[in-house]
């Protein structure tokens, strides 16, 4: 089980405003926010862990993004996946690979990437097979 995943920010009021309405799309609640800090986490409504964290790095160096390193986000459905991947980009984020079936991971992976406006990579996906119509 994971405690907490930690993004570092440079931006932390630009940063905020980015990922408060993605997380809220998916069902994360604010659990805390503190500008004086600057930090703020959120979690699943049921559960107090994990948190999602962004803030200024604690040694109080530059945050920049890791080689190698993203964060996935769980959808309940593959509309889902569009409409998180669609806000993130009307809100800054740069593309790296829009919503589709990714086969390679699994027959029902679906999913969508894209860096926030400081280049964490960030991942939306969805593993429920669609319901037939």
């Amino acid at each position: 089980m994971i405690s907490h995943i930690y993004i570092g920010v440079n931006d932390f009021p630009r940063a905020f405003a980015f990922y408060e309405p993605l997380l809220g799309l998916i069902g994360w609640l604010l659990k805390f926010r503190e500008d004086d800090h600057p930090w703020a986490g959120w979690k699943v409504p049921d559960r107090d862990r994990p948190l999602l964290v962004l803030g200024k790095p604690f040694d109080g160096g530059p945050a920049s993004p890791g080689n190698g390193q993203m964060v996935a986000l769980l959808a309940t459905s593959r509309g889902m996946v569009d409409e998180v991947y669609r806000m993130a980009i009307e809100n800054g984020a740069s593309c790296e690979g829009p919503p589709g079936l990714r086969p390679d991971y699994h027959a029902n992976y679906y999913g969508a990437y894209f860096r926030d406006p400081e280049g964490n990579k960030l991942c939306i996906c969805c593993h429920n097979e669609e319901p037939q119509s």
